[in-house]
């Protein structure tokens, strides 16, 4: 039995899984955002354990067998996010997350201290990513910045409390930018140009090796044997990969999630930060991926349904597939948290246009889901753009549920999507995926396979052509900010 834990944005999931890769269950605990200034994103990592510590005890009171069979857990996580601890572990300032966007000036300043950067890690330096907020902090609270001890990764922060252990994986430390990451290991230039020491980082791990061994507290309250193993674990989207089988060059995944991914595996390292690709390390050795990714994509659906007044998001695409029968005239902008891929603009904003007395809330539904569409039309040029095939596309994320979101994104990006068995159950499958290879020391090539094709989604050719009108008009309608 073997035991994924994913810390989202929106939630902290737990999944049990058997030998035979059976989910038997799982446990969830809602999360919440806080956005004190215009920008700021931020969460309080001490809210992340009580969550986890809920879905632990209420996974043990409906499987108490299954739990105390578990050999080993998985840890996965949303990226980028800065947690600052002092000397004694403790939580220096709520965690700056992974969509924040108050570090712009930092970034630029980041690329002028170390001007290979972009070699050396493989990105632009975004607010997204960490080591701009570092450099945030420096400036802004220095006072609080002067007790850094260690910087860990939002998950990271969990293995620290599961396991007492500093430790890291490939996937999540390529999005910090103090990654080297066709070497897989720190870069001393990066990690000094934000003030910090070396020490101040975890060590590093393959996402699929041992990383720490469960408190005996710990498995004494929820229920599961001494000596289980955590594994390295994974950024979120590389154990969605890894739980979706997309580890050989080409496959790709989309992610219908929070924000939206166009995932890709590379052999290699390729990078192509021109164009806000994200070029990272994959969570199994010799493997990396690329990005592309926008920062709003099921939470634009989200954002409509409740300014609109739908009972629920089911609710509203019920009301889009009864009332709207092809492409829309309304246009929309995702950018609600502003953009990255192509953009780099964390000042985007979100538009409607083409509105009338006739648009219905049915029309401003359809709008978001093509958009986040054209967003994701806008990721695969860029990925094409760095030479990058893609072979084949499964979908995941919460979004996968919707059939009709997937035509509208099949038939705007002119490819087949692929929608496979448990593909609602993203990172956290892919995190027990890892857990296993952790203590059985498998070839990954032989566990992460696909799971089971349910269905494919084919494009529309009579939307084909309106939808690429349409992209045109998409494409015109941004504005740098």
């Amino acid at each position: 039995m073997y035991l994924g834990i994913d810390l989202g944005t929106s939630a902290v999931k737990t999944l049990l899984v058997d030998g035979d890769e059976r989910v038997i269950g799982e446990a969830s605990e809602a999360l919440t955002v806080q956005r004190p200034q215009p920008l700021w994103s931020e969460q309080d990592p001490n809210a992340w354990w009580a969550a986890l510590d809920r879905a632990m005890r209420r996974l043990r009171q409906d499987h108490p067998q299954e739990v105390a069979a578990v050999k080993a857990l998985g840890l996965s996580g949303q990226m980028h996010g800065a947690v600052l601890l002092d000397g004694q572990d403790r939580v220096l300032r709520p965690a700056i997350l992974w969509n924040d966007g108050r570090s712009g000036a930092e970034c630029a300043l980041l690329e002028e201290r170390v001007p290979e950067s972009r070699q050396i890690t493989g990105n632009l330096a975004m607010p997204g990513f960490t080591a701009p907020k570092l450099l945030w902090v420096q400036r802004h609270e220095p006072e609080i910045f002067a007790q850094v001890a260690k910087v860990l990764l939002p998950k990271d922060y969990l293995r620290l409390r599961l396991s007492g252990a500093y430790l890291s994986d490939m996937s999540d430390s390529a999005g910090t930018l103090w990654l080297d990451v066709a070497a897989r290991a720190w870069s001393a230039e990066m990690v000094a140009a934000t003030g910090l020491p070396l020490s101040a980082m975890p060590g590093l791990v393959e996402g699929s090796a041992p990383a720490g061994v469960l408190r005996t507290e710990l498995a004494q309250d929820w229920g599961l044997p001494p000596g289980v193993v955590i594994a390295g674990g994974a950024g979120d989207n590389a154990a969605g990969a890894v739980g979706i089988g997309c580890i050989e060059p080409g496959s790709g995944f989309i992610s219908l999630g929070t924000s939206g991914v166009l995932f890709v595996a590379t052999p290699d390292f390729a990078p192509n930060p021109a164009q806000a690709v994200h070029s990272f390390c994959h969570a199994v050795p010799g493997r990396w991926h690329q990005m592309a990714v926008m920062l709003s994509a099921a939470s634009c659906l989200t954002w409509v349904s409740r300014v609109t007044g739908a009972a629920s998001e089911a609710a509203l695409l019920a009301e889009i597939e009864a009332e709207t029968q092809g492409p829309g005239s309304v246009l929309f902008l995702p950018y609600l948290s502003g953009e990255r891929t192509p953009h780099n603009d964390p000042h985007a904003t979100g538009l409607f246009s083409g509105l009338t007395h006739a648009t219905r809330r049915s029309d401003l539904g359809r709008a978001v889901l093509e958009g986040v569409g054209f967003s994701f039309a806008d990721g695969l040029a860029a990925l094409a753009a760095a030479g990058t095939e893609v072979n084949s596309l499964s979908v995941i994320g919460g979004g996968a549920r919707s059939p009709l979101w997937g035509e509208i994104l099949a038939s705007i990006l002119g490819k087949p999507l692929e929608y496979r068995s448990g593909g609602d159950l993203g990172p956290a499958f892919g995190a027990a995926r890892l857990a296993r290879l952790a203590v059985t020391g498998e070839d990954p090539r032989g566990l992460c396979l696909p799971p089971p094709l349910e269905r494919t989604i084919l494009p529309n050719p009579a939307w084909r052509e309106a939808y690429a009108a349409r992209y045109a008009e998409y494409r015109a309608a941004y504005r740098p900010t």
